[in-house]
Order: C-alpha cells, then structure tokens, then sequence
C-alpha cells in the first residue's frame, strides 16, 4: 500500500471504525461499520445526487441521442460530436456518474485491507494518539454473522440490491420497443451488465470478509434512496 493512499484513506478509515466501535454503547463490529458507511456516503452525498441527475437526464435525451446515431450512421466521427455537443446543449456531463466510483474504489480497497489483516492488538499500532485502543474486538453482527469471514446471505442481499440499483437507474419503458429497438446492440449490453454485475459481486464477495459486503448493503441502500429522490424530484418538474 503507497504511503498517500495509507496516510489519506487506510489510516484515517481504520480510526473512524475504532472510534465508532468504542462509541456503539455495545461491542458490535457491525454497527461499527453501518456507522462508517453512513458517514462516508453522507459526505459523498453532494456528488452522488449530482451523479444520480445527471444519469436521469442521460436517460431523458435517449430519444434524441438516437436520432442522431441513425443520423450520422456512417460518420461515426460527427456523430460522437453531435453528441457531445447535445450533452452541452443541456447542460450534462456524461462522465459524472463516473466520479463517485472512482472515489469510493480506494476507499473499498481500504476496507478490504483493514479486514484482510484483522482487528487484532497488533493493528492497533494505526490508531492516532487520541482514539482509545479497545481491549478486544467483537467481529461479530448482532451477535449472529463473524464479519472476519465470508458470508452468504450478505453476499446475496448485496448481489440483490445492486441487481435493484441497476434496474432502478435504467427504468423500466412502458412504452413498446420496435424491432430496431430491441437489436440494438447498447440495449443487450445494458441488459447483460444487469445482471453480470451483480454476479460478479456476489462471486467476489464469496471471498471477502463479509464486513466489506454490509458495507457494500449499505452503500447500495443509500444509493438507491438517492435515485428515488431524484425521480420524485424530476416527476414534480
């Protein structure tokens, strides 16, 4: 792990989680980690409601990003610039969906890391001088799920809510696709990474510490409470 990424993510991710560990009125590794997700995806909230607009509006232009596409078939050339220029024309920004992603990866990979070498004694050597180092660590979730280990039923709950996310963020057309529609070669592709995703999530978390999948329940969960606000949001507009 370089030096930037421990001193800016590892370090301080791993004292938040002890700190919230010795808050919780109870020894519960699990609330610990909820606590710890909520308050990253509070502070990422700005950018993922920005994220989440920006991904509507996409879906909302689709009508005329196809238009152009049959347009400008044969000039592939004009056609990504037509499309950038509608993108201007209303005001998006086609990569800012990619922006939260890229920021919570490091901070995923962090976690793992921080479970992957254990809460032992040893491990407390990364705490700051102010944060109390607890005697012992219960790695357990209500007193139920080791979340040192894999587990299965999180890895599915996981699995299934990124499977909803997905459906929620593309939408459901009430509206009959014609036959060209339904060849379309990006609508197979979003239709295969529906469900690819998810099972290449619940594949990975098989393998992981399962407190990196209530983290991952978690994120998700705030996620699609994200979406759901922006679409009561664009219903009213």
């Amino acid at each position: 792990m370089s030096e930037i990424l421990y001193l800016s993510i590892y370090q301080p991710l791993f004292n938040l989680l002890i700190f919230f560990y010795n808050l919780v009125p109870f020894p519960d590794l699990g609330i610990a980690v909820i606590l710890l997700t909520l308050l990253i995806k509070g502070i990422l909230y700005p950018l993922g409601i920005k994220a989440a607009r920006s991904q509507k509006e996409i879906q909302e232009i689709q009508p005329e990003i196809k238009k152009i596409q049959k347009k400008y078939k044969e000039e592939k050339e004009e056609q990504a610039r037509k499309i950038m220029e509608l993108y201007k024309e209303k005001g998006i920004s086609p990569f800012s969906g990619m922006v939260p992603l890229l920021i919570q990866l490091p901070i995923l990979i962090s976690l793992f890391q921080i479970f992957r070498r254990g809460l032992e004694n040893e491990e407390m050597k990364h705490l700051y001088d102010f944060i109390a180092a607890p005697e012992v660590i219960n790695a357990t979730f209500l007193g139920i799920i080791d979340l040192s280990s894999p587990h299965i039923i999180l890895a599915i709950l996981a699995a299934g809510g990124q499977y909803l996310q997905m459906k929620f963020t593309t939408g459901n057309k009430k509206e009959e696709e014609t036959k060209e529609d339904s060849n379309d070669i990006s609508k197979k592709m979003q239709s295969q990474m529906t469900l690819f995703l998810p099972g290449f999530t619940f594949v990975v978390l098989l393998s992981l510490p399962s407190a990196v999948g209530l983290y991952w329940i978690i994120t998700v969960a705030v996620s699609l409470f994200q979406q759901y606000t922006i679409k009561k949001e664009r219903h009213k507009e």
